[in-house]
């Protein structure tokens, strides 16, 4: 299968229905799930475990609350919900997953539940999605990004995407408009700068792998492609240096901070939401965050899609999350009972409305289309029309457990490798890693 980098010019469903599609491979030991699984959970007294994750998300404590008193309504059972930060999540799985101490339900990237389906650590729920009836509304993508061996082990939940995000008070004092291309982000950057030489004209972050590939793609490169079951990273490519250098070179002329360097998105969103700074790639998912952070900023900030290099959009990486059920759940039909309230109907759409996220359910996604608002048509617009993927290879999960990406920028921006010499190193692993097995 040949990897995907962006898919225009289509409609929003067609592109939620392709461009999450994901690869299978391996051969997972859990059991099944449920031999009856149409029949409703009955739990009194018994407690699920839910790992749901943060950092990027908006505050959810209300919406989690709510979902908790549903779910003893309708169960009987108690909602026990950890919180846990993207940036320590995969490691955090690992080490579960090896003592046999994982939750009975989580939420997994899109990227990642293949890897742990193929380790055996989760369950197939084929047989719930029939019993439910859902199979025919869930997003594609989604839905095929969580699949092992033909075997359905991720619920589709939400997908979002990143656009660029910008301070509307400073670009109105300083009369620029939206940038279309690389040449006018950098034109907007030095005015911001000579404007606000305290703030961070454009955030370059060096711990936030999904805002590197844009660039990647916005010079006509590539991460990576696969072609007679062998993969082959092109980081290192003409191209890919190009927008590689393009995006680092804003920080090596002082436009974005060296502390940005370990920046992940969370830091990145932070800022904004200071109002520290003018420019950064944010995702759909951040415009109601960064209020609740930032309550001064409401009003002050908007989207535009990411520019590629002389113009049009460059991709930016459609990121999804299922709700997986994990095999060391004691009580299979309970976890669907969660998962089914969380990716579908009421909550989910009340979720995607809160967060900004596109739904995994067909149905839920007109809402989407119709938006007017400022904050959502361009990452709408962003999705329809430049949606990208990273390798779709159940392995990916391992490239971004070795941080592969994130080494590589944080070498640039440290100034301890130049472009050639770091995206080579880069390309190197990342291929030998997605090919590690074959």
């Amino acid at each position: 299968m040949k990897s995907i980098p962006w898919m225009k010019g289509v409609t929003l469903a067609a592109v939620a229905s392709l461009a999450l599609t994901g690869c299978s491979g391996g051969q997972p030991n859990a059991d099944p799930a449920s031999s009856n699984p149409s029949t409703p959970a009955n739990a009194a007294g018994q407690t699920l475990t839910v790992w749901i994750m943060q950092g990027t998300n908006p505050k959810a404590d209300d919406f989690l609350a709510d979902v908790t008193s549903a779910f003893k309504q309708k169960t009987g059972a108690d909602l026990k919900v950890e919180l846990v930060a993207w940036s320590d999540a995969h490691d955090r799985f690992t080490t579960a997953m090896a003592g046999g101490t994982t939750p009975d339900v989580a939420e997994t990237g899109n990227t990642w539940t293949p890897e742990f389906a193929g380790a055996g650590a989760l369950v197939p729920i084929d047989d719930y999605i029939k019993a439910s009836n859902l199979g025919s509304d869930l997003v594609k993508g989604l839905t095929d990004a969580g699949q092992l061996d033909g075997k359905q082990y991720g619920m589709p939940w939400y997908a979002g995407v990143r656009a660029l995000m910008y301070n509307t008070e400073m670009f109105t004092a300083l009369n620029l408009k939206p940038p279309t291309t690389w040449a006018e982000i950098e034109s907007a950057a030095a005015a911001i700068k000579a404007a606000y030489p305290d703030k961070i004209a454009i955030a370059v972050p060096g711990s936030a792998e999904m805002t590197v590939y844009p660039w990647v793609w916005g010079a006509g490169g590539q991460v990576a492609s696969e072609s007679g079951g062998k993969w082959k990273s092109e980081l290192d490519s003409t191209a890919s240096q190009e927008g590689l250098s393009f995006w680092t070179g804003l920080a090596a002329k002082g436009y974005s901070s060296a502390s940005a360097t370990t920046w992940t998105e969370a830091n990145v969103l932070e800022s904004f939401a200071a109002g520290n700074i003018g420019m950064a790639l944010m995702g759909s998912w951040t415009p109601k965050t960064i209020v609740q952070k930032g309550p001064e900023m409401e009003g002050k900030f908007a989207a535009t899609p990411i520019p590629a290099k002389t113009g049009g959009i460059a991709p930016s990486v459609l990121g999804g999350s299922h709700l997986s059920m994990f095999s060391t759940a004691k009580n299979k039909d309970l976890a669907w009972e969660f998962m089914k309230m969380m990716t579908t109907g009421t909550f989910a759409e009340q979720w995607g409305a809160q967060a900004g996220y596109f739904p995994g359910q067909k149905s839920l996604l007109e809402a989407s289309l119709k938006s007017s608002d400022p904050l959502v048509a361009p990452f709408v617009k962003q999705f329809v029309d430049g949606g990208g993927s990273v390798p779709v290879s159940p392995a990916f999960g391992a490239v971004q457990a070795k941080k592969t990406t994130v080494t590589m920028m944080q070498s640039i921006l440290s100034e301890k490798q130049d472009v050639a010499a770091a995206s080579k190193a880069a390309a190197d692993e990342m291929t030998s890693v997605l090919n590690a097995g074959n």
